[in-house]
């Protein structure tokens, strides 16, 4: 009754919504995105985005509507791009992003095929399942069902399914169309992964995340140098004993509290699912009330917590010395920084060095910075209220819950580039994060056709203009 139940709430095109909704033909075009391997190693993007494009151009898209775009210098890195025109040319586009790359998947490590769809016990298993091809199929399918539904946006609708989010080191489609193509990504704002949809360890749901802003990664290199000599004559200046101390320093300095609005919503929405003096903690930081103790016992309640409260620096790497007998003459440690929106790659330098407190140990960037932080995208209703309609329909009783990633998506490159880019992925995962990234990646059944619906419904809300799902 749930899906029929939604499906009432679209409005006019209510009734050819329903036989325009096919599961069977989702599973298969689902099945076909995660069967077709996109590693960067031995996979292909560019044969996915081309079968992806192949079923929108037989569901009765354009050519110019919908296209694969493949850099000359990386043949295997084709990204889709499409765009559904709205009637209304006031209303400014709204981009819905998803990444068809998948991390590298061994098959000798995995209990099946990494590159073939199992479903067992109500799961479905395969790289990429969750991470990022359940969203890119959820997409592709909503516009096939706006085709055959003869529904026509107010507001005018861009997909973009890209390459490179998993190996952006090596290339990036965003950044590639960014460069080459703006005008197929420019929008009011992106929907994109990063906002967790959470089940408790019973299988309840518990929350719908929306990523509403995301910490800036940069890498620091810590060196110490020294004359070295026999070992069998130690002396004072040690480059191992002086950089292990000045990592020490640094291990345990904790950066000032700094709440962006996303990690306040997040702690206030958040407190209801608590007892007790957390649920009084997290009220206090919702409502700006918060004290010094307050920050200190919701910090160590949780690593994440704590991330979303400031930046955070750690230490990574370490290695020196040059021989078992000898006297250090070079040590270097590697740490690695998570950047508040609003933070500088510079200022965290210069504390770095204060907080080391040792002019013989040099700190400097071990790689050069990435894009400037931008400033969280704003919460505003037009952005949140149709994910909190489309959430409620679904999944009635759920709260809906903004946060700050304390990783890193594709979104960092769009909000940089002044495309507001939030995170919703209205696929509900496990408490053990479902092997993403991991062994034996796998979604639930019922997560990924709720899932499905709710990306129906969410973009087809945006597409109307109206704000209501």
């Amino acid at each position: 009754m749930r899906c029929c139940a939604a499906l009432l709430l679209v409005g006019t095109a209510a009734a050819p919504a329903l036989a325009a909704d096919d599961p069977a033909r989702f599973r298969a075009l689902y099945e076909e995105l995660v069967e077709t391997d996109t590693s960067l190693s031995a996979g292909s993007c560019t044969a996915a985005a081309e079968k992806m494009a192949a079923r929108l151009h037989a569901g009765g898209y354009s050519s110019a509507e919908v296209r694969v775009v493949v850099p000359g210098e990386f043949p295997r890195q084709g990204n889709l791009v499409a765009q559904v025109p709205g009637s209304d040319r006031s209303l400014e586009p709204v981009l819905f992003l998803a990444h068809i790359d998948v991390v590298e998947a061994k098959p000798s490590d995995w209990k099946r095929d990494p590159f073939t769809l199992v479903e067992e016990d109500g799961y479905l298993f395969a790289r990429g399942a969750v991470d990022d091809k359940a969203m890119a199929a959820a997409f592709v399918d909503t516009l096939l069902r706006f085709r055959e539904e003869g529904f026509r946006p107010r507001r005018t609708i861009k997909l973009a399914l890209t390459c490179g989010e998993e190996t952006d080191s090596v290339f990036n489609g965003v950044q590639h169309l960014l460069a080459t193509e703006p005008e197929t990504l420019r929008a009011a704002f992106a929907i994109n992964e990063g906002g967790k949809a959470l089940l408790d360890e019973a299988g309840n749901y518990k929350s719908v995340g929306v990523e509403a802003g995301q910490k800036i990664y940069q890498d620091f290199r810590l060196v110490t140098t020294a004359p070295g000599g026999h070992s069998a004559r130690p002396v004072p200046d040690n480059a191992i004993a002086r950089l292990a101390a000045a990592v020490g320093r640094i291990n345990g300095y904790r950066f000032p509290v700094d709440l962006v609005d996303a990690s306040r919503t997040f702690f206030g929405r958040s407190a209801a699912l608590y007892e007790g003096q957390m649920r009084a903690d997290m009220s206090a930081v919702g409502a700006g009330t918060a004290d010094s103790a307050a920050y200190d016992r919701i910090g160590a309640a949780d690593p994440l917590w704590n991330a979303m409260l400031r930046t955070t620096c750690v230490v990574t790497l370490i290695k020196g010395g040059h021989a078992e007998n000898a006297l250090p003459q070079h040590a270097e440690a590697n740490v690695n920084c998570r950047l508040l929106p609003g933070q500088t790659v510079e200022g965290t330098l210069a504390r770095l060095k204060s907080v080391a407190n040792d002019p013989k140990v040099e700190i400097a960037l071990a790689a050069p910075p990435g894009p400037a932080s931008p400033p969280p995208p704003p919460l505003t209703p037009d952005v949140l209220g149709p994910m909190e309609l489309a959430a409620a329909a679904v999944w009635p009783g759920v709260p809906v819950i903004p946060s700050l990633s304390t990783g890193a998506t594709d979104g960092r490159f769009l909000t940089a580039a002044g495309i507001p880019t939030y995170g919703v992925s209205g696929m509900f995962v496990d408490p053990d994060g479902n092997g993403v990234h991991g062994l034996d990646e796998r979604l639930r059944v019922r997560s990924l056709m709720e899932g499905r619906t709710f990306h129906y419904r969410l973009m087809k809300a945006y597409a109307s203009g109206d704000n209501r799902p």
